[in-house]
Formats: structure tokens, sequence, C-alpha cells
């Protein structure tokens, strides 16, 4: 019996009062119970505001990054404790798989991104220096700085450990504290995953804490810097969007709801065609996969006027062959919904589905393998058909969350688009087509009503994730039904936990508070070549004025021999001339690249270890034969990188490149990034 605990300012502690009793969805016996009554939600939020918003915001990017990629570790060692547990919520070892291992892998993404994509500092400047003023003293910047508040998470029962895991990863990158709430059902693999993850001891005091049962009046204690992160049904969310703290406060409310999503069958894939069986396989998939309770699900599937008999012949094979059953049982592909109640609520919603369209296949008895279908969370697929799909809104209006499906038919590509949108918003449609004209007029048709489009086609489908399968990389949402929110997007969903501010300033002051060097900043010069200096010696606005070079038709034709580019401009006169943009030949851009380096670079040995690439290059004006450059190099960002045992410590300078010629303009400009030794004492962050 499992007795869930809530885990609250640092301590793991039982409900009390009148408890929630957990069911196993295969046989329908009691697991165990969870109560959060007698929790202080309200010190709760408090202890993560004053404990663990200080304590995250302490750390930069790159160690809350490295926190999440540890914690991953750790609990992909528990993944077998995790299943035996995920089986118990109807969920099969593949639709566990994607629970567990997904919800996992989204950690070790974000661990990656934050890395990648953000500076080892505790905020983020983003986008480029916006010049304000005609001599360049007074400039602009944006930075985004972790909110000083707390996110609370309530979850959906379809996903325990995903649907926590994908939340928690850029909250907990961005700084912020967390407070989750999973869904009654199926709490206790949540609560055993956020279990491992306290014992790991990694994150700091305050950071994270569970609540096992109501959410109480927790959001009744919402502040103005707090978000509320929520996934389930769009009833639900739109009550708890307009509770009065969350007005009040302006709170953050990001909602991903159920949705009707859809699946088009293009005008092309007809039977015999790769595309149909794509279709066939993916609609199929997406109604028995957590036995159809995915807010991604295919619940409508447009297909073309006369094909309608081909399709519920070619899904009711398929389905007819989907062995339901225990998950543990050999052989089956779909378990059991997550409870008896969700039995009963999509029958119902099935039954009010069927007043505007006839039922195909399911529907009557069916065998279960392994269990006693009357006691467990059972229910088999059901497929419709809806002939006149642009009048009864039915299937349009209603979910039922399991294993249901409704055929309908289009006449034209704008009626599929018609059809696709009376979904009021989606978080997610697919197209499945080889035609190139028809994806983009249905694409373009229906993107303003999804969040994510899958197309899907013959050369795709090897590699595709699916339509159901939500990715870190990309955004998770959808507009209207689909709750209007946008979770995950890489560094998208960072940024969601995090406040974007302008500043205004001079360059100087500017460059002080990002740690970034901003032109027409303060610059030092001294006598030591800057690729003399270790990383911990180098400052922000160290720059090195080269000496002169002049570019004459004789290293253009030996850079021209040397690379092969022989391209008519640096070639010939005449040519050059004529195209309307050039005076006659003139230097290659690589040339100029080259020769720069040749004037910046300090060649003997020293700290600098390898260049380490170029950013943002830009030709701003022509070289001719004869025209002398010169180079500005200035020490634009740093960046402590972690050393590996036994390796050379090293950091990332960034320069910001400056190549002018004789009369001081700019010829081109761009980024360099070079590693840099540094001192085995350096910290990193």
């Amino acid at each position: 019996m499992y007795m869930l605990k809530n885990y609250a300012m640092g301590q793991w502690v039982e409900g009390t009062g009148r408890k929630a009793d957990l069911f196993d969805a295969v046989t329908g016996e009691k697991i165990g119970e969870s109560s959060s009554e007698g929790l202080d939600f309200k010190a709760m939020m408090h202890h993560a505001r004053s404990v663990g918003g200080p304590a995250m915001r302490a750390l930069t990017f790159h160690q809350r990054a490295a926190m999440l990629k540890a914690i991953a570790k750790i609990l992909m060692e528990r993944t077998a404790d995790f299943y035996a547990l995920s089986y118990l919520t109807g969920a099969t070892k593949t639709d566990s798989w994607v629970d567990i291992e997904g919800g996992i892998g989204t950690f070790f993404a974000y661990s990656s991104r934050g890395r990648r994509e953000f500076p080892n500092e505790c905020f983020h400047v983003e986008g480029p220096t916006e010049p304000l003023s005609k001599n360049g003293t007074f400039v602009g910047r944006h930075i985004l700085v972790p909110i000083e508040g707390v996110a609370v998470h309530i979850n959906a029962f379809n996903f325990p450990v995903w649907g926590m895991l994908e939340k928690l990863a850029p909250a907990l990158l961005a700084g912020v504290p967390c407070i989750v709430k999973p869904a009654t059902a199926g709490s206790h693999l949540a609560e055993a995953v956020f279990r491992t993850i306290v014992d790991t001891g990694i994150l700091p005091e305050g950071a994270i804490q569970l609540v096992c049962g109501s959410a109480g009046d927790m959001l009744d204690h919402l502040e103005e810097q707090d978000v509320v992160a929520f996934t389930g049904s769009a009833a639900t969310g739109q009550k708890l969007k307009s509770g009065a703290a969350v007005l009040k406060n302006s709170v953050r409310f990001n909602m991903e709801a159920d949705s009707l999503n859809c699946s088009i069958l293009g005008p092309d894939a007809v039977p015999g065609t790769e595309e149909f069986d794509l279709f066939i396989k993916e609609v199929t998939r997406e109604m028995t996969t957590k036995a159809g309770q995915k807010c991604t699900a295919i619940r409508r599937s447009i297909v073309p006027a006369g094909l309608e008999e081909d399709v519920i012949k070619a899904l009711s094979k398929r389905l007819a062959s989907t062995t339901i059953g225990a998950p543990t049982a050999e052989g089956v592909r779909m378990g059991p919904l997550a409870s008896r109640a969700q039995v009963n609520a999509v029958r119902s919603a099935a039954e009010m589905i069927r007043h505007g369209a006839e039922l195909v296949f399911g529907g009557g008895d069916f065998e279960v393998v392994g269990a006693d279908r009357d006691k467990g969370a059972f229910f088999a697929p059901m497929l419709m058909v809806c002939d006149q799909p642009l009048t009864r809104l039915e299937a349009h209006d209603i979910e039922a969350f399991g294993p249901v499906n409704t055929v309908m038919p289009y006449h034209s590509i704008e009626e599929a688009i018609q059809l696709a949108r009376m979904g009021k918003g989606s978080l997610v449609g697919s197209l499945v087509t080889a035609d190139p004209k028809v994806a983009r007029a249905v694409i373009l048709g229906t993107a303003a009503f999804h969040g994510r489009m899958l197309i899907l086609d013959r050369t795709s489908a090897k590699e595709s994730t699916g339509h159901g399968s939500p990715l870190p990389q990309l955004v998770h949402g959808g507009p209207g039904r689909a709750g209007g929110g946008e979770e995950m997007g890489g560094a998208r969903g960072v940024t969601h936990y995090m406040q974007r501010v302008a500043l205004q300033g001079s360059p100087s002051m500017i460059t002080a508070i990002t740690r970034e060097w901003t032109k027409g900043a303060e610059e030092h010069t001294d006598a030591v070549h800057p690729f003399r200096k270790t990383f911990d010696e180098l400052e922000i606005g160290d720059t090195l004025i080269t000496k002169s070079r002049t570019i004459s038709l004789a290293d253009i034709e030996a850079f021209a021999d040397l690379s092969g580019d022989t391209f008519y401009a640096h070639m010939n006169d005449d040519d050059a001339r004529s195209n309307g943009v050039f005076e006659g030949r003139v230097a290659h851009g690589y040339f100029i690249v080259s020769a720069a380096a040749g004037l910046f670079v300090e060649p003997s040995l020293g700290p600098v270890l390898a260049n380490y690439g170029m950013e943002k290059l830009r030709f701003t004006k022509p070289v001719y034969p004869g025209d002398t450059i010169h180079v500005r190099l200035t020490v634009k960002q740093k960046t402590a990188k972690d050393t590996p045992e036994g390796a050379i410590p090293q950091g990332v300078v960034e320069w910001d490149v400056e190549v002018m010629n004789q009369d001081n303009e700019a010829v081109a400009v761009y980024s360099i990034l070079t590693l840099v030794r540094r001192s085995e004492l350096t910290l990193v962050g």
C-alpha cells in the first residue's frame, strides 16, 4: 500500500484528514492513498520564494544545467523501478518509455541547451545592441532575469513523469523554484520520481516541493512574480486562470489543454501509396498509444471524399489486431485507461459524438489478456464516421479522452482546411502527403490554429517521431481550445520563467552591467598583446589596434590561385565594374578575413590554445587593390568552461573584430571565439 507523502519546506509530510484512494488501473484494486490536507500552502510558497529562489538565482545557467544532467543520470539508473510503478497506471512498456525516458530526456536536453545557448551567468543578454542616438553615446539592450517568485506546476494524469519533468527542466534552468502538483491518478509514480530527485541532494533547499492531493487554496496565495503552468482539461484550466489572485496580480498562466487534434490525408495519398499506409499506421498508433489518453492524440481523421470506406476498412483491420490487456502480459499493445472514472467519462463523450456520427468499429464486447475486463479500466477502440462534418459539429466540439476517432470526408483542399480549423485551436495537426503544393496550401491555411504541424511522407517516415510526440526542441502548446500556452521549444521554454528588461544607457554602462562589450564603450590598451594574456588576465574591453597592410593586386591573384575562387569580380576589372556594384576588381572577402588574422594574431606559443569559430561575419564595404586595412580587436565576452580531469583549464573568449580601411570605414565586422588557458584556481561561474 502506497501512503504518498508531500514534500513541503524540506520535509516529507503525510497529509491529514480524508485521503484520496489510488487504484491499479489493471486490476481495479486499491494500491494507496494520498492527501494534502494540513499543508500550509502560503508557507510553502513563501519558503520557495525566500529560500529556494535566492539559492537558484545565485547559480549560473551552466551550474543549473550541470544539476539537470546529474539528476537525469541518476533517474536513468532507476528506470526499472519506475517501470514497475508505471504498469499500475495501465501504461504498456512502450507507453512507459515515452513517459519515463521521454521525461528524463527533457532534463538532458535542457542541460545541453543551458550550456550551449545561455551564458555562464545568472542572467541572459538577448539580441543585439540597439543604437538610440546619433553619436552612439546612448544605446539600448535587452536582458532576461529570473522571475523572483515560484512556479506552480499542475499536471495531468496521463504522463506522470514526462508531464512533471518537461515543466521542471526549463523552470529550474531559468533559476525559478517550483511546487509540483501531480494528478491523483498516477501520483504514486510521480512521487517516486520526485523522491529520487530529492534524495540526490543536488538541488538547493526550497528549489522543489511536491503536493500529492488537492491544491487547496494554493493559488489564492499567488503574487505578481509567480507563474502557473497548467496541463489538463480546458474547463479546469479556465476556472483556475480566472482566479482572483491570478487576475489581480497579473500572474503568468501558461495553459496546455486537451484539444481535438486532426490528421489530414492528402488527395494524392490513395490506397496503394506509401503515404496511405503511413496515415493508417499513424492514426492507429495515436488511438492506441496510452489508450488514446494523450492531449496530442488524433481525434479527427480528415480524408478525401470517396476514400472513407478504404480508410475505415484499413483502420478497422489494424485496430482489430490490437491486443488489449495487462501491460505486462505478452503481446499486449494497449493497456487500460487510467481509472474506472475515465472509462465512464470516455463512454459518455463517445455517446454524445455518436449523435452526429455513425459507429463503424468497436462499441461491443472485446477480449482482455491477462486481466479481468470488468475490474480494470479497459476500453476498446471506437471508430466513427461523420458524413456531414461541416454541419454536424459533435466531433469538432466533444473530446472523448481515450481511443476514439472520427473519420470525416472533404471535397477540396479548402474544405479540408476548414474542417481542421473547426477544432478551434489544437496542440498538433498532421498532414500525410507527398505533394509539396498540397503541403504548402494546407500548412499555411491551418498554421494559425495549431501549435505544431507534422508533414509526413515516405522520406521522413523512417526517422519521424510521429504526430503525438512533443519534443523539447520544439514548442508544445496551441491557440484557442488548446489553451493559448506554450511550453518547451528549446530556449523559449526557459524564457517563459524570466522577465525581459530593456536597458538604456551609455555603452560603457551597459557593458559594465552585461559583462559584454558594446561598441562605443571604453577600450583598454596596453603594451602587452592580448594573445599573451591568460583568460584570467584578460578584461572586457581590452583592445588591440593593429598595424596596417596595403592590399595589392598580386595579393588578390595569389589568393584566387590558392583558394580556387576565381569569381569574375576578383579577376576581371571590366566584368566587376559592369555589375553595377563594384568600381573594379575587389579583394575576396575571405582574403580580407585571413589578412586581418595575420594582423592581429600573436604567433608564438602562449595562452591562446585554439580558434573556436567565427560568428556574424558581414562584409560592409569592398576592398580594392591599393586600399590599406587595419584591425580593431576587442575582448567582447568571457565564458569559463568546466575542466575535465587531466585537461588544461580554459575558457572561451569572444572577440569583437572590426576591419577598417584607410578612411577608418569598416569593411568587415565579425566575432571570433578562442580557447584561452585559465588558472587552475579560477572558479567556473
